[in-house]
């Protein structure tokens, strides 16, 4: 299992058929995930094409997350806490500017996501909206939305199975109201 420190990120690859396990080890932490085809990363995760494949904005177990190229990227095999997002971009710099009325330096999703995906070329105008594992995001009758502390308990997890060869990027998010405003590490391993 590998560990990514609070406010921290990764990124890997993983081959068509693998499995990813995604695990909060301490419960209310939100993890960013974005994926690439690994043969040509201008393909990649696309919330706009899993809203609409999948007809629902709480996509969990027995959903495809999809590409921006209409293809499936991955399966969602199990889902023990059942509520994740797909609206939110990942927290960035200026989340925290105009959100969080903070003007210093506080770590983000975003620069984790390109500073870890840098290695295989991509680039922070590369980066999508975030698959946001956890995530609780609750919207009422006209649409408007609010983040809450996430539901997951110590151990939940998602698995994941890649329905292409992939690039990931992971991260153990940064915004304190995503995770109940403390931050803690996620876990995850890939699985033949």
């Amino acid at each position: 299992m590998q560990v990514i420190e609070k406010q921290s990120g990764a990124a890997f690859k993983m081959k068509k058929g693998q499995l990813l396990k995604v695990v909060d080890p301490l419960g209310e932490q939100v993890s960013d995930m974005v994926i690439f085809n690994a043969e040509d990363v201008r393909e990649k995760i696309s919330s706009g094409k899993t809203l609409d494949f999948e007809e629902s904005i709480l996509i969990t177990k027995g959903n495809y997350i999809w590409s921006n190229r209409s293809n499936k990227m991955m399966e969602i095999l199990e889902d023990t806490n059942g509520r994740n997002d797909f609206l939110l971009a990942p927290c960035s710099p200026e989340t925290f500017k105009i959100m969080y009325r903070d003007s210093q330096y506080h770590p983000s999703c975003f620069e984790n996501l390109h500073t870890n995906l840098a290695k295989y070329n991509i680039e922070p105008d590369d980066i999508p909206t975030a698959f946001n594992i956890f995530m609780n995001v609750q919207f009422d009758t006209f649409g408007r939305i609010t983040v809450k502390p996430p539901l997951s308990k110590a151990g939940d997890y998602v698995l994941f199975e890649a329905k292409m060869d992939l690039i990931v990027g992971l991260t153990a998010c940064s915004a304190e109201d995503s995770n109940g405003g403390s931050f803690k590490p996620i876990n995850y391993e890939v699985l033949d």
